[in-house]
């Protein structure tokens, strides 16, 4: 299911996550070759970003909500 992306935040290894509209999180890596994200890079990057749709295979999964306390 695609989801917007809402806001980031940065994981304990200081990757950066993005909060998707349905209230999971997803890594965005920019891991090259495997995967090309260098939008994460920059603070303007991730800024324009946000309202774009990832799948969410999550929400596929129907599973709860994710938090930053856990």
């Amino acid at each position: 299911m695609k989801q917007a992306i809402s806001g980031y935040h940065q994981d304990g290894e200081n990757h950066w996550v993005a909060l998707l509209q349905c209230g999971h999180f997803q890594h965005v890596r920019h891991n090259p070759p495997w995967v090309n994200r260098k939008w994460v890079i920059t603070e303007s990057g991730r800024d324009s970003m946000l309202g774009h749709h990832l799948n969410c295979k999550k929400c596929d999964l129907g599973e709860p909500i994710d938090s930053l306390l856990n």
